[in-house]
Formats: C-alpha cells, structure tokens, sequence
C-alpha cells in the first residue's frame, strides 16, 4: 500500500528537558565540589550559580517555544492546541507542502464494487489503485494538501439492494484502503448511492471510514451530523467543505435524508438549510467549499435547479462550488469572486470512455484568497484514467471552453474570470 500523504497534526519536541537535566547533574556536581573546597559559602555560590542558569534556561527556552509555536499555528493556535475541540468540530490540520500556498484537488465520481468492471479490471492487473489510474494523476492527488473525491457507493456486507433500483453499489469494506493509496484526504457521501442497500450499508459505510481515518461529509447517523462541515487548517487559513445532494428529487427518495434520529444524507432539493450552513460555515473559516450532488445524467447542458441555486450557493459565502452526478464534464462559470464547475464527469467509475478531470485551486496559504483555478483534462477508458497531454489535452480545453463561455482557459487549464 502507498504511504499515505496527508499531514498528521505535527507537535513541537523541545529539547529543554535533555539540556535541564544535564544542567541539574552538572550543577549538583558543582555544589559538592564547593561544599569539599569552600564550605558552606562556597556551596551557597554554586547553588545561586546553578539555579541562575536553569533559571536563564528556562526562561530562554520557553520565550523561543512560544514564539515557534505563535508562528506555527497563527491566529488557529488555540483550535490546535485543543485536541478534544478539534475532534468535536471535525477539524483536521495539515501542513502546506509549498511556501505560501495551500493546494486543494477534486475528482469526480469512484466505484469500487467487486460486481463492476472497475474493480473487476484492478483485480486482473493486480497493481493495485496504480493499475486504474496513470502516475500524472496520481502524483496531483497525492501531492495535493487536500484531496476530496466523491465516494458514490457503500462499504458494508450487510443489507438488501433498493427495490426497482435500476444500480445498487456495495463494496467490501477492506477497499477502503484504496482512499488511501490515491491520496484522498475527505470524500463526499451526498449523493444517490448511499443508502443502496437500506440503512444499515449507510451506517457501515460511515464505520469503515472512521476506521480507516477518512473524513466525510454530506451523510450521517442523524441531521447534525450529515449537515455537519469538515474543517482543514492549513498555514494560517481555516477552510471549510460541505457536501449535500438535491438528488434524486423526490418526496420520498430511495437515498434516505437525514433526521435528527436518523441516518441518510444531508438532502438540498430545498435550498434553505444548505444555505444556512453555508452561511454559518463561513462565519467560521476563511475558504468555504461547496461539494454538490446535482444535474441531469449524460448531458452537458445545465438544469433548472443548477441554475438556480449556484448563484444562491455563493451569496451565501461558498467560495468554491463542485458539482458532481451528471458522469460527464459540465461547464465552469463564475459568480462574483466564486468559480462554480457545475460537473468534475466520472474519475474511476466505468469502463466507458469518457473525458473527465481534475480540478486544482490555490489558495494563499496567510489570508486564504483564491490564487488560482485549474481544469486538468484527463480520460477515463477501459478502467483506467490517464492525466492527458499533446492534442488530446487540447480537444478536452477546447471542449470545456465551448461549455464555458463566460470564463477564458488558457492551454494548460487555468481559468479566470470576465474582465480578468
């Protein structure tokens, strides 16, 4: 299995200790030395000495640690310095991995039941996630500071299918760990498949990750939770991801909304309380992300709720909208300072050829501004999904920019805005 990337939650190891004692045995040593030579005034000088030393060690070393530890952690020092508080607020902290920028990467839609051919093809070539997704890709997902995916099926063994549905996804929950070998720091479970084989393959869903130590959101054992924001803090910014799903549009969904009793996932076929969360999400951090199950299967054109609600989305506070469900590209546009791609397509689902992508933004690591927005073409085919290059990355821009036509993108993918 890869190493995992993600950067743990780091602490300090002063050496202050080490040098206290080797200072204490040394001073001991002197004050018997003083007591044999001088007597009792000798004796007395040496302790003065020795305890103006600890002393000036102590002092020294604490002044130095609180000033690493201010510029380690910034305006977030007291969030980090509170496991118990971390752990209540779904917080997370992870360590840039370039100078003055965190990087954020999305993927699209990922099956990994052993009934499909996606897993079915994995086991053939027996290498494992590198045998379904090409080294480019793999590096910016893994090298990402925080990679999110949407995971669009179940972990359990338990259960029966959903009654008429057309597709039901339940995988063993030991494929799991294939989260972890690509790189992933948080998936989304706000969406169709998770409630595929009734509540209990919800339920083992939301255990296995736990056990694997995979944050989710966008479902849950009861509302609070599936509503719930997971946060990263990463340099000196505090982001935020919500997942939710308008889909499928129904009084009475297969894919079960939450309650405040019981499991499902956080529904957005009214916008309201997504809003709501938004909103108080961005009181609360510095970047809001918005992972949104939404859209009409198989075709590029936009719908009626898109439409609506992704402009409702950012004025809410969302800084970044990700769509997903529609399994093909959907186009990019912009609402004030906030990007919207309206569908990532299919990442690691089918054996259909399909072009598909990843999406990359920069933020400034001190103030959490939007440095930059990167459609990254690349094709899903025969089980596997390769980052493209040459004409074929070409077609791909050219296509995303024929879907976007209110936004320029430049030869490698980078976006901006009208009038930017």
């Amino acid at each position: 299995m890869a190493e995992r990337k993600r950067k743990k939650r780091t602490g300090r190891i002063s050496i202050f200790f080490l040098t206290l004692i080797i200072t204490i045995s040394l001073g001991s040593a002197a004050l018997l030395v003083s007591w044999a030579f001088l007597g009792s005034e000798g004796m007395a000088l040496a302790a003065v000495t020795v305890e103006g030393e600890v002393v000036s060690l102590f002092n020294g070393e604490t002044a130095m640690a609180a000033e690493e530890e201010t510029a380690e952690t910034g305006k977030y020092a007291d969030i980090l310095a509170d496991p118990e508080l971390m752990n209540a607020q779904n917080i997370y902290s992870v360590t840039p991995s370039a100078e003055g920028e965190v990087s954020l990467v999305f993927a699209g839609d990922i099956l990994f039941d052993d009934g499909y051919a996606i897993m079915s093809k994995m086991k053939s070539r027996g290498k494992g996630i590198e045998g379904s997704i090409d080294p480019g890709l793999l590096g910016q997902m893994r090298g990402a500071d925080i990679f999110m995916v949407n995971n669009e099926f179940t972990y359990t063994k338990r259960g029966t299918p959903t009654p008429g549905k057309t597709f039901t996804f339940r995988a063993d929950p030991a494929h799991a760990s294939y989260l972890l070998d690509m790189g992933a720091d948080l998936v989304s479970l706000a969406n169709n498949h998770s409630y595929d084989y009734g509540e209990v393959s919800l339920t083992d869903t939301l255990d296995t990750l736990q056990s694997i130590g995979m944050p989710y959101a966008g479902a849950g054992r009861n509302l609070e939770e599936a509503v719930k924001p997971v946060y990263f803090i990463a340099g000196g910014v505090k982001i935020a991801f919500l997942s939710a799903t308008q889909i499928e549009r129904v009084d009475n969904p297969d894919t079960k909304g939450a309650t405040e009793s019981s499991p499902g996932v956080f529904r957005c076929r009214n916008v309201d309380m997504l809003l709501q969360e938004v909103a108080k999400a961005k009181a609360e951090s510095d970047f809001v992300v918005v992972y949104i199950h939404w859209g009409t299967e198989s075709t590029t054109d936009l719908d009626w709720a898109q439409k609506e609600q992704a402009p409702q989305i950012a004025a809410a506070g969302a800084d970044l909208i990700i769509g997903d469900h529609p399994h093909v590209l959907q186009g990019i546009a912009y609402f004030g300072e906030t990007p919207v791609i309206y569908s990532l397509g299919n990442f690691l689902f089918n054996s259909k050829t399909l072009d598909t992508c990843l999406v990359k933004v920069t933020l400034d690591s001190e103030s959490g501004t939007l440095k930059s927005f990167q459609f990254i073409p690349a094709m899903q085919k025969d089980c596997y999904t390769s980052l493209l290059a040459g004409s074929e990355k070409d077609r791909v821009i050219r296509h995303m920019q024929n879907l976007s036509p209110e936004v320029s993108i430049d030869g490698e993918g980078f976006v901006t805005k009208p009038g930017v």
